[in-house]
């Protein structure tokens, strides 16, 4: 099993929830998140004053699939967060060594 974990623009996280939806993925976690990458924030004008905004809002999905699945999810998730400009977000695929479902006690992929 893989935990596949990508950190988008807010604004696409329909698109992105339609994708997976669309290859089968019935559950995933999204939480709200700041961070920058290579373009270091940007800067703003406000009543005047220049500042920097090192921080930009992004949204960070996370789906946990068996090994077989988690090249169509990359390939949804890429294709659908895409807007081809800077900040379009990273994808990041680990390993996962064990799930356990709490309600049932169900395990690996019985348990997603």
């Amino acid at each position: 099993m893989k935990k596949i974990e990508a950190i988008i623009k807010p604004f696409k996280l329909e698109d992105v929830k339609d994708a997976l939806a669309a290859v089968g993925i019935e559950g995933m976690t999204v939480t709200e998140v700041k961070g920058f990458g290579r373009q270091k924030g940007h800067k703003e004008i406000y009543r005047g004053a220049e500042y920097v905004v090192d921080f930009l809002p992004k949204i960070k999905i996370e789906v946990v699939a068996e090994d077989g699945k988690v090249e169509k999810i990359v390939s949804a998730i890429q294709e659908s967060a895409k807007t081809g400009k800077i900040g379009d977000g990273k994808i990041f695929v680990t390993p996962v060594e064990q799930t356990i479902r709490i309600r049932t006690g169900e395990r690996d992929a019985d348990a997603i």
